[in-house]
C-alpha cells in the first residue's frame, strides 16, 4: 500500500506534514499572553467549560507572571534539552482565548513574540466565537511572512453535547471560524475531545466525516479526562455513572477506526493528551503517555490493515 502522504506509517502525522512543508519539525513554545474567555468574564458565561482548569494543560514556565519574551526564553530552554534537534520555533500562544482583545493589543503581543530571534511564526489557539473580519485579515497579512497556524476549540461536533459541558459556542459557530480562516490561506486546526458525557461510538465515528468535509489542515485529539477543581469533576462524583472512559485498547481500536474515515490530507497533531497526575482524578490508564497511546493505535491500524482515509468517500 502507498498511502497518499508518501511514507510508511498509517496516518498523516503534523510532524511529516511540517518536514514536508518546511524542511523541519516544528516546536511550539507555549505563551500565556494574559488573555482570558468570555466564557469566564461573564460576556457569556461565568466558571469557563465544564472540562476545563487551564493550569492542567499549560507548562510550569508558561504564566502572565513573565513577560512574553521570558516565557519564550524559558520555553526554549526546556525544549533544547527534550528535543535536541529541533530547528524552527513558533510561539504557541496555549492559554484561554487568544484572540479574545481588541486587534492592537493583539498586533502587539503576537509581534512581541515574532520579534525574538528564534521565533518563525505563532500558533494562536482560540474559541471560534472570538474572531472577526478583521482580526482574520490581519492573521492573513502575517502569514504572507511568517508560520500562522490558528486552533480552534470546536471540542464536539454536536450541538446538545456543547451546551452540556457549557461551551458557549455553537458547532454552526465553528464552521464559519473554520471557512473565514481557511479562505485567507490560513493553516487551520481544530481540537476535539473524544469521549465526552452522552456520545455514543457512533456519534464519536460519525465526528471524522463530519469534520472531513470541513477545510481543515490539523486537528488535534484529547481523551476525556477528569481535572481537579472543574464542574465536570463535580458531575463525576456526583453522578459518574453518565461517563464512559475508554481503556488504552478500546481507545486504540476506537481512534484506529476513526482514522480510517478521516480525509486523509489533515494532518494529526496529537492522538491523546496528557494531564499532570496532581490535575488527572481520574488514572485509568496508569501511567500510558501519550507516545505510548500513538504505537498502541498504529498496532491496531496494522492489525486491522486500516490508514488515514481507508473508508474516506
Amino acid at each position: 500500500m502507498t498511502y497518499l502522504w508518501g511514507n510508511n506509517r498509517r496516518f498523516f502525522s503534523f510532524t511529516d506534514y511540517c518536514k514536508k512543508k518546511y524542511g523541519s519539525r516544528i516546536q511550539k513554545v507555549s505563551v500565556n499572553a494574559g488573555f482570558t474567555c468570555p466564557n469566564r468574564d461573564g460576556s457569556k458565561g461565568t466558571g469557563g467549560c465544564s472540562f476545563c482548569n487551564n493550569q492542567g494543560f499549560s507548562p510550569s514556565y508558561c504564566h502572565d507572571d513573565y513577560d512574553i519574551d521570558e516565557q519564550i526564553e524559558k520555553g526554549l530552554s526546556f525544549i533544547r534539552k527534550r528535543y535536541k534537534k529541533a530547528k524552527l520555533f513558533i510561539a504557541y500562544f496555549q492559554s484561554y482565548s487568544n484572540t479574545y482583545d481588541t486587534l492592537p493589543i493583539l498586533r502587539q503581543r503576537y509581534h512581541q513574540a515574532l520579534a525574538h530571534p528564534f521565533v518563525s511564526g505563532i500558533s494562536v489557539g482560540t474559541r471560534p466565537d472570538c474572531i472577526d473580519e478583521e482580526k482574520l485579515d490581519f492573521l492573513g497579512e502575517l502569514s504572507e511572512k511568517y508560520i500562522v497556524n490558528v486552533e480552534y476549540g470546536v471540542e464536539s461536533c454536536y450541538e446538545d453535547t456543547l451546551l452540556r459541558i457549557n461551551r458557549g459556542h455553537t458547532f454552526k459557530d465553528s464552521v464559519r471560524a473554520i471557512e473565514q480562516t481557511a479562505s485567507r490561506g490560513i493553516h487551520t486546526g481544530i481540537h476535539m475531545i473524544i469521549g465526552l458525557p452522552g456520545e455514543t461510538k457512533e456519534q464519536i465515528l460519525q465526528q471524522s466525516e463530519i469534520i472531513s468535509t470541513l477545510p481543515v489542515n490539523s486537528v488535534k485529539f484529547h481523551q476525556l479526562q477528569i481535572v481537579s477543581e472543574t464542574a465536570m469533576a463535580k458531575d463525576y462524583y456526583n453522578n459518574p455513572g453518565q461517563f464512559h472512559f475508554f481503556e488504552p485498547a478500546e481507545y486504540a481500536n476506537l481512534m484506529a477506526e476513526f482514522i480510517a474515515r478521516l480525509r486523509p490530507d489533515i494532518s494529526i497533531e496529537r492522538l491523546a493528551g496528557e494531564v499532570p497526575p496532581g490535575y488527572n482524578l481520574r488514572t485509568s490508564w496508569k501511567g500510558i503517555r501519550s507516545d505510548e497511546m500513538i504505537r498502541l493505535i498504529e498496532q491496531q491500524l496494522e492489525v486491522k490493515n486500516l490508514w488515514q482515509g481507508k473508508y474516506y468517500l
